[in-house]
């Protein structure tokens, strides 16, 4: 049976306006270990993923699998705490519904947040990073079969997927709190086993700095309904083969612990400058 998924983001969207005043513009989406930036939010309204009509859950350790509905410096903002992906078993599709409801929501703008292995060797553990492109190499694309024209057109352009004045205002957060400045291209693989070395040689060679099991299928579909884009990968461990040791998620975990000061201001930063444009 053909998925409606126009009216699975609907329901859902009417559901959660339903549980707040608020009516957010902004949607944040927040990766491995980078939560935290939503449990400081004023006015918060938090529901689980579980209580969400249709809305995909997440199984993997470091997502909180809530949403919270809140206020950031007075800007109101719709934040995911933890996302699926399609290593846990989640079609392409049901990945990106999750955006797909941001967007009946009202949202105009997305922050996209990840945990990401460094490939580029001027990163260091830690770094932050805007994302300026992608690489798609899950297989999947969230806009496979029939066409629902009331998200958007069968064939959007991608040429800026990433917002160039979202990332300019990013890098000028950066600046501005001291955090070295870095642009990168995230290539989006399946997962859930890390990259050996080789693919990790493979993907610097075609052009990738950072490397995930993320974003992609969001970002896709938050450009196929015409929202704007702005993505932050935080490096939470350098790729195989870069350092002589094994990866672990703790790792990845403990590293998005470590920065999520720095973290929090800049996202703070952003969400103000991004609402004064409005």
């Amino acid at each position: 049976m053909k998925q409606d998924w126009f009216y699975k983001a609907k329901e859902a969207a009417e559901f959660l306006l339903s549980r707040t005043s608020l009516r957010p513009r902004i949607g944040l989406v927040l990766g491995s270990g980078l939560g935290a930036f939503a449990d400081d939010l004023s006015d918060a309204v938090r529901i689980p993923y579980a209580e969400i009509p249709f809305f995909p859950r997440s199984t993997a350790v470091g997502h909180a699998g809530t949403m919270v509905i809140g206020s950031a410096g007075g800007v109101p903002v719709a934040t995911m705490q933890g996302r699926v992906h399609l290593y846990e078993g989640y079609s392409a599709q049901e990945a990106a519904l999750p955006m797909r409801v941001l967007g009946r929501m009202g949202i105009k703008t997305a922050i996209l947040t990840n945990a990401a292995g460094g490939i580029n060797l001027e990163y260091g553990q830690g770094a932050l990073v805007v994302l300026r492109d992608h690489i798609n190499l899950q297989g999947q694309n969230p806009l496979t079969g029939s066409n629902d024209d009331r998200f958007g057109p069968r064939f959007p352009d991608m040429s800026e997927a990433y917002s160039k004045a979202y990332r300019k205002l990013a890098i000028a957060g950066m600046e501005r709190l001291g955090i070295p400045p870095h642009e990168g291209v995230y290539a989006g693989l399946l997962g859930p086993s890390y990259e050996t070395p080789a693919e990790i040689r493979y993907l610097r060679t075609i052009g990738a700095d950072l490397v995930g099991m993320s974003t992609v299928a969001e970002v896709i579909a938050a450009r196929h309904m015409g929202i704007e884009v702005l993505a932050i990968s935080c490096v939470t461990n350098m790729a195989a083969g870069v350092l002589d040791q094994p990866i672990h998620h703790q790792e990845v975990l403990d590293t998005g612990e470590r920065v999520k000061g720095q973290f929090v201001a800049l996202l703070r930063g952003v969400l103000g400058k991004m609402a004064a444009s409005f």
